[in-house]
């Protein structure tokens, strides 16, 4: 990554909001002794029909996390309503340009680090590792997200990744906390105190070989009962779903597949945000139906949550004699140690994980993106 920020540093930061100012050319401009390239984007995608899906719906079920974050659980959207300036801010962590943190440009570029093509579709493990990694440059909504491995949630690991330091206010409010020092330990307990960073935990698995297996289901269906769930991402080969809950052996999901107009920031500094709402009702298919390629999402905001959602699983979920997941308290001896992700050492801005040789253009169409509003 850092070859490619190096390369185009200079072209993007200087300008990305000047390219309208400029002809389609692909000559060269020289200023103060350095070369620019003026042409970026145009060979890339102009829209996410037909492979986007998925990546609408890992935003969905984010969106959902970051809703519960701020807003809370229990808050509704209501139409041309006033909201807080928090839901703004969420809005605008997936507007359609390449300097949004959570957009398709990031999404579908940090998945070629997993072996995707852009415009390639994605499964939804692939679209778990591409959040977890994305989240690492998003400092306001400060996520830990925990994507497990194996069919395996390790708790050790979980509280290892999202216990931080909250410390006095002449240091920096957040630590992780193994990185307590001798120093800080020698102001008391006054000092710093244990804090817990939002977790957004997602458990890719696979339910059956060619088919969901029908020992499977119940369990499923439990995981849309616990109050941290984020639903589940999943649907049919080449075409993803999101999933919110259930009814009797039907799953209700909401479908991305509607194609939408490009959205950006008006000139007050808010997004329009009618299309980001259901503007369908939301769908049912029986749970057989379903591919067997899915991955669940929960939220736990505070420890105590994640410490509930553990009690459940252990009451619902760890019953059963087929597993559909394992939760453990220890890290598996046979793995590699875990070390929690962190930020890589890069000063740059969100648009220049883009690589302008490849990068998508500013979209006129794309697939639907919905935010929960009920």
């Amino acid at each position: 990554m850092e070859s490619v920020l190096s390369k185009y540093e200079n072209q993007i930061t200087i300008f990305a909001d000047y390219l309208e100012e400029f002809p389609d050319t692909d000559e060269l401009v020289w200023i103060l002794g350095k070369q620019h390239l003026l042409k970026t984007g145009g060979t890339g995608p102009s829209s996410d029909a037909g492979w986007g899906c998925m990546l609408r719906c890992g935003q969905m079920m984010l969106a959902q996390a970051l809703i519960c974050r701020h807003l809370g659980r229990d808050w509704n959207w209501e139409k041309q309503k006033e909201q807080p300036k928090e839901y703004q801010r969420i809005l605008q962590c997936f507007l359609d340009r390449k300097d949004c943190c959570y957009s398709i440009h990031q999404m579908a570029q940090m998945g070629v680090g997993e072996g995707k093509s852009i415009g390639e579709w994605f499964g939804p493990n692939t679209v778990a590792q591409v959040l977890k990694k994305l989240a690492l440059f998003d400092e306001w909504n400060s996520l830990a997200v925990y994507v497990s491995m194996d069919n395996t949630v390790v708790i050790e690991d979980i509280k290892k990744m999202c216990r931080t330091l909250s410390l006095s206010a002449d240091t920096p409010a957040e630590r992780p906390l193994e990185s307590l020092t001798a120093s800080n330990q020698s102001k008391g307990p006054s000092a710093c105190c244990t804090a817990w960073k939002p977790l957004l935990l997602i458990v890719p698995l696979r339910l059956g070989i060619n088919q969901i297996n029908p020992v499977y289901v119940d369990a499923f269906k439990e995981c849309f009962k616990m109050p941290q769930s984020l639903g589940a991402l999943g649907g049919k080969p080449n075409n993803a779903y999101y999933f919110i809950g259930f009814l009797g052996d039907e799953l209700i999901f909401l479908d991305p597949h509607t194609t939408q107009t490009f959205v950006d920031t008006e000139e007050n500094g808010t997004v329009d945000d009618q299309t980001f709402h259901c503007l369908q009702p939301p769908q049912r298919m029986n749970i057989l139906n379903l591919d067997p390629s899915v991955a669940l999402g929960f939220f736990c905001k505070e420890e105590k949550d994640f410490d509930s959602w553990c009690s459940l699983v252990q009451k619902e979920i760890l019953k059963e004699n087929l597993r559909m997941f394992e939760l453990v308290q220890k890290h598996p001896s046979h793995w590699p140690p875990f070390v929690p992700p962190a930020k890589p050492e890069v000063t740059t801005t969100g648009a220049e994980f883009i690589d302008s040789t490849e990068q998508l253009e500013e979209f006129d169409l794309e697939e639907d993106f919905e935010i929960l509003s009920i």
